[in-house]
């Protein structure tokens, strides 16, 4: 029987191939996959090594999450994986490009993740002028995309920007509306920047993210196999979201921006408390593995 697939490119969010290679054999399809320092830590792989009393070098780190994203790459479609950057706060642009010159080399389906904080967009520019595919990540807000699309424009491939709907709902904002707001922003431009939804956490989420049209979403495989329990639906013109938190209780509106793409990107404000949050996150993470 032939699946109805919605126009939106469905990624796995995850670092254990197993699950990925499960997760295409239920839906029948996965456009790609988006990994990250937490998502290798808590692979069972590494997570046995740690177990056995073996913490890994940084060395040790790097060919672990090469030898993951090379088992998933044949696995998923032409969404492509997405690889993160080792970045915290004192991580220049150079050292997070050489990291993605780097990575960008072990598949080649390679999407490179960088924060949407100035040094991550200074990387992405370079980026995109030795033609690389980039994957903007922990982006928070309106003003952020909009540098996303001033930094990277001349792009030859799509470049992805990934709002966190999750954890904007996580404290009583519509994180939604940040997707919503984004897509809007970009049909005043040229369509080199594709909307990633990421940080979806109920089936509402995803559903909604099909509805707004956005090219990608990201979604854990606990979320996909919900939605294949559920029939892979895809919302109709009735499908009506209710922006409420777990508990039920209504979420704040994120109101619309009018911004100037045109703009450089050096004028917008890229600063958001999630952002940097998201970034001490995967630091710590990523150390959590790390030999002393």
């Amino acid at each position: 029987m032939a699946i109805k697939r919605p126009s939106t490119k469905i990624l796995v969010d995850g670092g254990d191939p197993d699950e990925t290679a499960r997760i295409r054999n239920l839906l029948r399809f996965l456009d790609g996959q988006t990994t990250n320092p937490t998502l290798v830590a808590k692979n069972p792989e590494v997570q046995q090594r740690i177990a056995s009393g073996h913490k890994l070098s940084r060395e040790e780190q790097t060919q672990e999450y090469k030898k993951i994203v090379q088992s998933i790459s044949p696995l998923v479609e032409s969404a492509g994986v997405s690889i993160e950057v080792f970045a915290d706060f004192n991580t220049t642009a150079e050292q997070m490009l050489a990291q993605g010159e780097e990575m960008f080399t072990w598949i080649p389906n390679a999407y490179i993740k960088y924060p949407c904080v100035g040094e991550g967009l200074k990387a992405a520019t370079l980026s995109i002028e030795i033609g690389m595919r980039v994957n903007m990540t922990l982006c928070f807000s309106q003003s952020q995309a909009a540098a996303v699309y001033a930094a990277t424009r001349g792009s030859k491939d799509p470049v992805y920007v990934s709002p966190f709907a999750g954890r904007l709902d996580d404290r009583g904002e519509n994180g939604m509306d940040l997707v919503k707001n984004i897509k809007k922003m970009y049909e005043e431009g040229d369509g080199h920047v594709h909307v990633l939804a990421a940080s979806l956490r109920r089936l509402d989420h995803l559903l909604y993210a099909f509805a707004l049209g956005v090219e990608l979403a990201t979604a854990p495989a606990k979320l996909l196999d919900e939605w294949a329990a559920d029939g892979l639906p895809v919302p109709d013109q009735n499908f009506q979201y209710k922006a409420v938190d777990a508990k039920g209780n209504e979420l704040k509106p994120i109101p619309y921006q009018k911004l100037d793409l045109n703009s450089p990107w050096e004028s917008f404000d890229l600063k958001h408390e999630l952002t940097d949050m998201g970034i001490r996150k995967f630091v710590e993470d990523y150390n959590s593995t790390l030999a002393a």
